[in-house]
């Protein structure tokens, strides 16, 4: 009786997953449907760089490097580097670089909001709130396409008023976690950001590489976003706002992933409960407004901080939970033991197919040999999987903020130029 029970609960919660989730699989066709519309006449702007580091004195100056190669008038481009609670020598290497420098000392107020905060008060208060038409957000790992800054700046006279960009990874084929991260990463930039693009609803901030008006911060007073997850709190605030965050499909940037399974573990424990930190601020609104203004958009943004890892924990614990009851009053659980097989067996290969046509339809810019591109693809799965332990913990864990090391690319920016050229 319990057994037959629970598989009826299985189908149901199944269908319920594939009604939520059903836009993202339109997603997938519409890159090849419809195409980007034609910019407006180019503007040129000033724009200030924001690069929030800590400890960063291995990576800062090859990004600082690559904006300074940048094919955009370089006197319209100032880059602002916070050395944010440094004990290394991040403040030396950025400045012989050729950045401005605010060094920040505040071990209470941990955390990329704050440093941005305090830089954008700093600039306003020696440049004026008018100084810069935008500003772009980027980490300290980074590394940018030559052409990265005049393609958002193609956007951003289109009227955009927040732009993302592609973002790509400088270590892909380091091993099974770096090239999970980084097909995540492709596949929301192909599938995910351009599709909402193309279709005219609001894309998402991921992390790194995006672009503010100025509007944007003088009407917030600054960086007001200071909860685990602060790019998600952004793209979600201004969603509820009405502004619709546009992406940038030209605009490529490389960042590094994560290379132990410890590093991971941490950054994406401080992601799940930043999730879990964001829907307790803004879920209730936000379902709201999925029934006023923004309303696709507004939904999209709920899906994302209630994420799919979710059900799949529901499943799991009710299928366990009738396994042992089924276990200690004589019940056959093989039927279950069945169905839950091939619930898992399921959610692999769908998994395996995202990574598949991501890879396929990317793959010139994916960097690494042909062997790793083919053999990350059945890890794939397994990295997304990860996250079921990650988010129960994350439900009963107080998580803080903490740096991740970053070590260079393994990836050289010559060798992304020339595999670009082919």
């Amino acid at each position: 009786m319990i057994i037959e029970t629970v598989k009826d609960i299985d189908l149901i919660v199944g269908v319920l997953f594939f009604a939520l989730y059903f836009y993202q699989l339109v997603y997938f066709f519409i890159p090849f449907l419809k195409k980007d519309k034609p910019h407006k006449e180019e503007v040129p702007h000033r724009f200030a760089a924001l690069i929030s580091a800590r400890n960063e004195e291995n990576v800062i100056a090859t990004l600082v490097n690559s904006i300074h190669h940048q094919d955009y008038p370089q006197e319209l481009i100032d880059i602002y580097v916070i050395a944010d609670n440094c004990t290394d020598n991040t403040a030396e290497e950025a400045r012989k670089a050729g950045a401005f420098v605010f060094v920040r000392n505040d071990m209470e107020k941990l955390g990329k909001g704050y440093a941005l905060d305090y830089a954008l008060n700093k600039i306003t208060s020696e440049k004026g709130k008018d100084f810069y038409d935008g500003f772009f957000v980027f980490d300290a790992d980074n590394i940018l396409d030559r052409n990265y800054i005049s393609a958002m700046n193609r956007t951003f006279s289109d009227g955009h008023r927040i732009i993302t960009s592609y973002r790509n990874s400088t270590n892909y084929g380091t091993n099974w976690i770096t090239a999970g991260y980084a097909l995540w990463y492709i596949r929301e930039s192909k599938f995910l950001n351009h599709s909402r693009m193309l279709l005219g609803t609001g894309c998402a901030i991921s992390g790194t590489g995006f672009l503010v008006h100025k509007d944007i911060v003088n009407n917030a007073g600054g960086w007001k976003y200071f909860l685990l997850t602060e790019d998600i709190e952004f793209s979600i605030a201004n969603a509820m706002a009405g502004e619709k965050i546009a992406f940038c499909s030209d605009a490529i940037l490389y960042d590094e992933q994560p290379q132990t399974f410890r590093q991971s573990w941490t950054q994406r424990l401080r992601w799940a409960r930043g999730f879990l930190q964001v829907f307790g601020k803004y879920g209730a609104k936000l379902i709201g407004n999925m029934f006023r203004k923004n309303r696709s958009t507004c939904y999209d943004m709920c899906m994302t901080i209630l994420p799919s890892i979710f059900i799949t924990l529901f499943i799991l614990c009710i299928n366990a939970a009738a396994l042992i009851a089924g276990a200690i009053m004589g019940e056959n659980c093989l039927p279950l033991l069945i169905s839950l097989a091939q619930w898992v067996a399921g959610a692999y290969v769908m998994m395996f197919l995202i990574g598949l046509v991501t890879t396929l339809t990317e793959n010139k810019r994916i960097h690494t040999s042909k062997w790793k591109k083919v053999k990350y693809l059945f890890t794939f799965p397994v990295f997304l999987f990860t996250y079921a332990p990650i988010s129960v913990v994350a439900i009963f864990k107080n998580v803080q903020w903490e740096p991740t090391r970053h070590h260079g690319p393994t990836v050289s920016t010559e060798k992304i130029e020339k595999t670009k050229e082919i």
